[in-house]
């Protein structure tokens, strides 16, 4: 999905190091942490609920370092890089929107418990901005205008 441009450089260090630093956290999770972690997404996605706690926090560590790594690694490209950011900040506001008590009653605005995960929608921002500045480029390398 082509190459990673220099302008997109801050947002991707932004965004991966931010990821990439929150991973490497919950890989050294302990039980009580990692049964938050849990609770809260097995409360969002039920599937996850037959899940170990530790297991489940780990496994979420080690994607979000790989997908932190992704995005600062200049081999992997803006398009596959934003597929991935886009995905993941995806089911973060998924957690927020469907998690009780992260909005306001009758709203999409965040209360104060929601705040923290309302914020990831930039992550959203930076993904999408990743994936339409793929699409053009390759646009432009086929012909096609602008």
């Amino acid at each position: 999905m082509g190459k990673m441009r220099f302008a997109n450089l801050p947002e991707r260090v932004t965004a991966g190091a931010f990821i990439l630093y929150a991973g490497l956290g919950k890989l050294k999770a302990d039980e009580e942490h990692a049964a938050g972690v849990h609770g809260m997404a097995k409360g969002t996605y039920p599937v996850l609920d037959s899940m170990d706690p530790v297991q489940f926090t780990r496994a979420l560590g080690a994607s979000e370092v790989a997908l932190g790594g992704a995005l600062l690694l200049p081999s992997v490209g803006d398009g596959l890089a934003g597929l991935a950011l886009t995905a993941f900040a995806g089911s973060l506001l998924g957690l927020y929107l469907k998690t009780p008590g992260m909005r306001k009653e009758g709203s999409l605005a965040p209360s104060q418990q929601g705040t923290g995960i309302a914020k990831d929608v930039w992550l959203l921002g930076i993904g999408l901005g990743l994936l339409a500045d793929s699409a053009r480029c390759r646009g432009r390398r086929h012909g096609a205008g602008e």
